[in-house]
């Protein structure tokens, strides 16, 4: 059953300050341009029971920019992943595909590791 009521309040329950506010503790971050992206692709198997799976790490923004190009990638590739924790995962040995559709779209600085 989901909960109906969920809030920001971070365990927070009562204060008996009246000046007392919550304050947000990640600040929006902005994603910079493709260029200034320094990206590695890395191929990895480890906790996944055998099988590959590439990732993409290094990414600076928000999670929707994030998402996004997450989405991309999967839609080039042909295969499934996520994007979460600021890593894409784009499953199986994609490392190619990827370098070649990061290098088509302005993304100057990324390594294959």
């Amino acid at each position: 059953m989901a909960k109906k009521f969920t809030s920001n309040t971070n365990g927070f329950v009562f204060s008996t300050d009246p000046n007392f506010k919550l304050e947000d503790d990640e600040p929006m971050q902005e994603t910079l341009p493709a260029a200034q992206q320094k990206l590695r692709i890395r191929l990895e198997t480890k906790h996944r029971g055998g099988k590959a799976v590439t990732l993409v790490t290094g990414f600076i923004g928000t999670d929707a920019d994030l998402e996004d190009l997450g989405k991309k990638l999967k839609n080039f590739c042909g295969t499934g992943g996520s994007a979460k924790d600021a890593e894409i995962i784009i499953q199986g040995d994609q490392r190619d595909k990827v370098l070649q559709w990061l290098l088509k779209n302005d993304y100057k600085q990324t390594k294959k590791v």
